[in-house]
Order: C-alpha cells, then sequence, then structure tokens
C-alpha cells in the first residue's frame, strides 16, 4: 500500500509566481527600502480599507511598533488575553509596561467585554492604557463592544489580527480598517494566510500615527528637514539642508521589511482571497465530519462577531472522557502521519510572567486550553485530507467517524 504523505498542521503556498516575483527584485536595485514596500503598503492598505499599511519585519515588531508608538511605559499596564501566542504580551514588556492577562471564553478562546472588564478591576490594571484584543484562530472577538469599552475608560485599542487577515467584522467591514482601533496588526509569517517568509503590517487611519510607525521601524531617524531640530547641523550656510543630514530624535529600531519580503507578500495579496476561501471551505468540511465524535470531539464555537477566515482548525476533545491524554493523542497521530499543535498554553503560565506576577490560573483559559488542539489545515489540502485526519483521529480516541 502506498504511504500517504504528511499532513502537518499547517504550510505556507508558495508558487511559481511568487518565486518570479523575488527573482526580479533580485535583479533590481533595490533589495530593501526600494519601490515593493511602497507597492506592498499600498495594496495591503487598499485590500483592508485602510488608510495606512505600514509593512515591518514580523509581526511581533508590529506588535512592539503599535506599542511603543501609542507611548506605553514603565509604570503603565495593558489588557491582553490570557490564551494567545508570546509576542501580543511580549510586545507589552518591551516598552517596560506590565501585562494584565484577562480570562477568555472557554469554548471560542477569545477575550470578551466582560472578561477584559474584569481585568481592568483589579488593583493591578492600575495606570491602565491599552487593550490589546486577539481575533483568535481566524475568528472575530466582539470588537465593537471591547471598543466601546475602551472608550469608556480612555484606553487605545490595538487589534492583533495576526489569525485572521481576511475576515470582516459583524458589521461587514474588513478586518484592519481600524473602524473599531487605533491600530490593527497582521503577521505574514508562512502559516498565516499571506507568506513573506517573515514579514508583519501595522494598519491604521491616524496620519501622525503611520509616520510615527515608519520612523520607529527605522531607527527613529527623520530626513525631512521640516522636521530637524538641531538647526545648526542640518542647514548648511546659504540655508540649505545638508544633503548627508539626517536625526535621531528618539530612539527606533532596525524594523523594515524589505524588498525581498514585500515581492513575496505583493504576490501573494493576488491569490489570498482564495486561500481564505479554501481554508474556510475546509473548516467547515471539518464541522460535517467531526459530528459523529461529539460529545467527546467538537470544533471550537463560532463566533457571532465577523465573517472567519480561518488560520487554524481547532477542536476541543474531553482526553478525560476518552481515557487519554493530549500527548499520547499527537503522537500517535503524527506516528500516522498527521501533525497536530496547541494554541496556546496561557501566557500566565510561562515561567517569565510567573516569576514577575506569581502564579495564577482563570477557569476560562484553562478550561481552553485543556481541551484545544489543532488539526491540518493549509490551502493545498483536500476535502479526502479532512476525511483522513478525522478518520484517523476517531481511531485514535477509540470513536467511530462515520
Amino acid at each position: 500500500m502506498t504511504k500517504q504523505p504528511f499532513l502537518p498542521y499547517s504550510r505556507q503556498h508558495v508558487g511559481e509566481d511568487d518565486i518570479a516575483a523575488v527573482a526580479d527584485v533580485l535583479r533590481s536595485d533595490f533589495l530593501t527600502t526600494g519601490p515593493k514596500v511602497d507597492e506592498f503598503e499600498a495594496a495591503f492598505a487598499a485590500r483592508v480599507d485602510a488608510n495606512h499599511a505600514v509593512a515591518c519585519s514580523s509581526g511581533t515588531a508590529a506588535l512592539h511598533l503599535s506599542t511603543a508608538s501609542i507611548g506605553l511605559s514603565s509604570g503603565d499596564t495593558a489588557i491582553v488575553p490570557a490564551v494567545t501566542f508570546l509576542a501580543t504580551a511580549n510586545a507589552v514588556r518591551f516598552t517596560g509596561a506590565d501585562v494584565v492577562f484577562a480570562d477568555i471564553d472557554p469554548d471560542t478562546g477569545l477575550m470578551t467585554p466582560d472578561s477584559a472588564e474584569a481585568a481592568l478591576r483589579g488593583g493591578e490594571a492600575s495606570n491602565c492604557k491599552s487593550i490589546l484584543p486577539v481575533h483568535l484562530n481566524g475568528q472575530c472577538c466582539d470588537i465593537a463592544g471591547l471598543k466601546e469599552l475602551a472608550d469608556g475608560k480612555g484606553l487605545r485599542v490595538i487589534e492583533d489580527a495576526c489569525h485572521v487577515l481576511g475576515g470582516t467584522y459583524q458589521d461587514g467591514l474588513s478586518v484592519g480598517a481600524c473602524q473599531h482601533g487605533n491600530l490593527t496588526v497582521f503577521s505574514a509569517h508562512p502559516v498565516k494566510a499571506i507568506a513573506m517568509g517573515e514579514g508583519g503590517v501595522v494598519t491604521t487611519n491616524d496620519d501622525s500615527m503611520a509616520d510615527r510607525l515608519r520612523r520607529l521601524r527605522n531607527h527613529g531617524m527623520v530626513r525631512d528637514s521640516d522636521l530637524f531640530e538641531s538647526i545648526d547641523q542640518a542647514f548648511s550656510n546659504d540655508r540649505t539642508p545638508n544633503p548627508w543630514y539626517y536625526e535621531m530624535a528618539e530612539m527606533g529600531f532596525n524594523y523594515r521589511a524589505s524588498d525581498i519580503h514585500c515581492a513575496l507578500g505583493l504576490s501573494q495579496m493576488t491569490k489570498f482571497d482564495d486561500f481564505v476561501a479554501t481554508q474556510n471551505k475546509l473548516v467547515d468540511a471539518y464541522a460535517e465530519r467531526l459530528a459523529p465524535l461529539a460529545p467527546i470531539v467538537k470544533p471550537i464555537a463560532r463566533s457571532n462577531y465577523g465573517v472567519p477566515a480561518w488560520h487554524v482548525a481547532v477542536v476541543l476533545i474531553d482526553f478525560d472522557a476518552a481515557g487519554t491524554d493530549r500527548a499520547k493523542v499527537m503522537n500517535e497521530l503524527r506516528a500516522r502521519g498527521i501533525g497536530t499543535q496547541v494554541l496556546y498554553m496561557p501566557l500566565y503560565r510561562q515561567p517569565y510572567y510567573e516569576q514577575r506576577y506569581g502564579k495564577s490560573r482563570l477557569p476560562g483559559a484553562e478550561a481552553y486550553y485543556a481541551r484545544c488542539l489543532c488539526l491540518p489545515l493549509f490551502t493545498a489540502m483536500t476535502e479526502t485530507d479532512v476525511d483522513r485526519v478525522v478518520d484517523e483521529l476517531g481511531s485514535v480516541l477509540g470513536l467511530k467517524s462515520g
């Protein structure tokens, strides 16, 4: 019998047109800080209906640029959902501010206005300046409700939308349009909706914020003579700007995205609507095929706050009722050629955060974490692959899948 191919939990889709786009840049005069960066930013902003898109070197860089740009600093706090990738909380800590973890809905994995408000009521949330909602797994949280809460408290909203490029809110607006937040952050890591190799994007409708983001991603440098502060150094005797001169009024970072990365991202942008549609269809197929495995196995609950752009296919498994544990299930599935993953362990369990804030547990986050498992999902998959995954999962758990 022919051995079936290994199905990873996620995989990028790079075509010959993407390779050609990168090769064209390699033959050009600009490998970085060239025209492809501007082209990519313009295309991205247009796709999500934002005034500005600022490309950078990773989703983590995009989050850090965002927290830095709103002025978070030591003595401030920010609200972050307990279940998200490390970078969401770390971007707060990079500024010197402290993180306050909010609980999540145990069936969707999403922070809610109620759980965010509960976190704000805690004494550790004093001097809170921002809230960072996360659209987890590919579906939207109640961003309108969270924005209303933030507005009432005078908080800036930074949306972590790294999982949901191509999704829409309940009101039909594209995620990233920044109608419900000050800044929206995306990732273009290979397992995301578009791949840049590594890359990130921040969208905003605020002109001054976009300018600040661009300065911060490039060491804080400015070359616009209207912004120069050191007049005696900036200008020659005839009062014209010195041609070599630039200034750094505040420290920034080297978070630029290269033309190589942006060329790949620009090529992927032409196809990502198809990518999203394909993965959404596969998740729907999972929901149908998984029904016979209930109540031991069920897909995560659907959010009512928008149209998803599924990044991963998450199921919730009652491992105790199945008489097994997650590690055994994952190892057995891998032996059968199926990769899985867990997104994510609650951040307050990480040694760094336990050492800083003490050991804590939030019930919604614990219930979600105890059951979640990501099954394979990528654009080259077929519904036959979905059948195979569900059959093998049912077999490992001792359940009939059909």
